[in-house]
């Protein structure tokens, strides 16, 4: 199971460089990077909130839930 994230994709369909979203969002490059790589661990509400209304989209347009076929384990 894992979170897939897809801020490349996103970025890509609004024609927007990871440049142009750090300005427009407030965060540094390096958090943008780690986050758009699927490398960090968290995000808050707050700065999903921003990058959502800087590219029009909703959350899940960033954020996908993918299930591993071989686990079926709950939590």
């Amino acid at each position: 199971m894992a979170i897939v994230v897809n801020l490349d994709v996103v970025m890509a369909k609004r024609k927007m460089s990871l440049n142009e979203l750090s300005e427009k969002v407030g965060l540094t490059l390096s958090n943008l990077s780690i986050l758009k790589t699927g490398k960090a661990k968290a995000i808050r509400f707050s700065t999903l909130e921003t990058i959502c209304i800087v590219l029009d989209c909703q959350p899940g347009d960033i954020l996908e839930y993918v299930k591993d076929k071989k686990t079926t384990t709950t939590r």
